[in-house]
């Protein structure tokens, strides 16, 4: 017997305090700011999307291909990543549909999480679909996709304009010359400020898969002799100068633990020549990554690139699944971090600099109120980074709000963070975290711990002022 189909409902309320008392206060707090424009600090949009403004392929290479957050909870559920398409270009339409096909049936495996709650935002505000995917034809679902996505209003500038995206930072390779960004500033028809972010970590690991070849491709671009420790150095200096020309603002650095160590620099002279020749053990590889993330502060110190800092993640969990369909494809997890300890020689040096400001994400919310939240209600370099990854979910962000303000304030948080690769989720995650700051917030009103003025003054400031001053804008 066919389903009958259910509608896509989107609550106007949803997410919002159960609480009576407290809903109304919620739902004034949010309504104020829901239609502020986005700034996205932190991303991994594909900047030469915007530059070529290609129409989008079809339904299945927007919205599940390209999103890890989708792909590796329907490859939990059995679901291949090769039946997805994860790591092939657009596919053959008849593929296509089938991924659709297997979203569309697999839709209950999203039930609870926010991928669900992205995805149902996107596909009802954005493209008008009126029934639960669970339920509807997906065939026919997928042809009423993929019509918006031939006319002219649903081509990529044309969906940047209609988000209000007023700032987005990609992330990008050092080495990368950055053709598409300077494309993007120079063409009149992009009023969003899209800048590039310099990710580094590849260069600062000497273990890693390349690392000699990388290093020379980067002396290379920055016209500078990276065949000893002095020239690497320089190549990074010279590549950071590069990318703030482009317009960056920042660095993110996402290894395994925070650990900041410095080196004697004949040490890490030493450690750098025998990386080159590959003879550097695992021990002096992660004593030399280390001492590289103390010379990464020191350089923002120099040259002002806020610094973001998210450790933490075992990457590529399951050789398999990297061999067959690369990185960065759903099968990283999150590990212990510390960071008291682990940093407390970079802030020893740099923690009151006034030009340092480091941002420090986490996936492990135990340290929230142990570690993040009093390293930033002391050092003034220090501000708390939002709920990220796997805890950009709305449990972990209203533990992160009971946990962190109690100790460092609404002042020292970063303001949302999307940190996402599927374009269209962008606006979707943006009003969760809006909705989620006006509910902790509203609860704060209710309890008489401040005021609705004082509340409104905080949510306005963590969707427009609070990013814009700490990623200095």
């Amino acid at each position: 017997m066919a389903k009958i189909p259910a509608p896509l409902r989107l609550d106007p309320d949803r997410l919002l305090p159960a609480a009576e008392a407290v809903r109304p206060v919620a739902r004034r707090l949010y309504e104020a700011v829901r239609d502020l424009p986005i700034i996205s600090p932190h991303g991994h949009v594909d900047p030469r999307m915007l530059r070529d403004d290609e129409p989008f392929a079809d339904p299945a290479a927007l919205l599940v291909q390209p999103d890890h957050y989708v792909t590796r909870i329907l490859h939990a559920h059995g679901v291949p990543l090769d039946r997805l398409g994860v790591g092939e270009g657009p596919l053959p339409e008849q593929r296509a549909r089938e991924v659709w096909r297997l979203l569309c049936t697999n839709w209950a495996a999203f039930r609870g999480t926010p991928v669900q709650y992205w995805l149902a935002t996107e596909l009802h505000d954005i493209f008008g679909v009126a029934e639960r995917p669970d339920t509807a034809d997906p065939d026919a679902l997928y042809d009423q996709v993929a019509q918006r996505l031939r006319e002219d209003a649903y081509r990529p500038r044309a969906l940047l304009r209609r988000f209000g995206i007023r700032f987005l930072a990609t992330t990008d390779d050092p080495a990368d010359g950055l053709e598409a960004h300077a494309a993007l500033a120079a063409d009149p028809d992009v009023s969003t400020r899209i800048v590039p972010t310099f990710r580094p970590d590849r260069y600062l690991e000497p273990a890693g898969t390349g690392w000699a070849d990388a290093v020379k491709r980067l002396g290379a671009v920055a016209d500078a002799d990276t065949g000893h420790y002095d020239g690497f150095v320089a190549a990074l200096e010279a590549r950071r100068r590069y990318f703030i020309e482009h317009g960056a603002v920042s660095t993110d650095h996402g290894h395994v633990d925070a650990v900041a160590a410095p080196l004697e620099r004949a040490d890490a002279g030493r450690i750098y020549a025998r990386a080159l020749a590959g003879e550097a053990t695992p021990a002096e590889a992660t004593a030399f990554r280390r001492h590289m993330i103390l010379e990464m502060a020191r350089m923002s110190c120099d040259d002002g690139l806020v610094m973001t800092l998210h450790p933490g993640v075992y990457r590529n969990h399951h050789p398999a699944s990297l061999a067959a369909f690369g990185p960065d494809t759903g099968h990283d997890i999150p590990v212990a971090a510390e960071f008291t300890r682990a940093l407390q020689p970079l802030l020893a040096r740099y923690g009151t600099h006034p030009n340092l400001h480091l941002v420090l994400f986490t996936v492990d919310p135990s340290v929230y109120a142990r570690e993040i939240a009093p390293l930033a209600g002391f050092y003034p370099a220090v501000y708390a980074g939002a709920p990220w990854w796997f805890l950009d979910n709305p449990a972990a962000i209203r533990g992160f709000q009971e946990a962190v303000t109690e100790i460092a304030g609404f002042a020292r948080l970063s303001g949302f963070i999307d940190d996402t690769r599927a374009f269209c989720s962008i606006p979707a995650r943006h009003d969760m975290s809006r909705r989620l700051d006006a509910g902790f917030l509203a609860g704060l009103v209710a309890e008489h711990r401040l005021d609705e003025d004082e509340a409104l003054d905080t949510l306005t400031a963590l969707v427009t002022t609070q990013p814009a001053s700490v990623f200095k804008l």
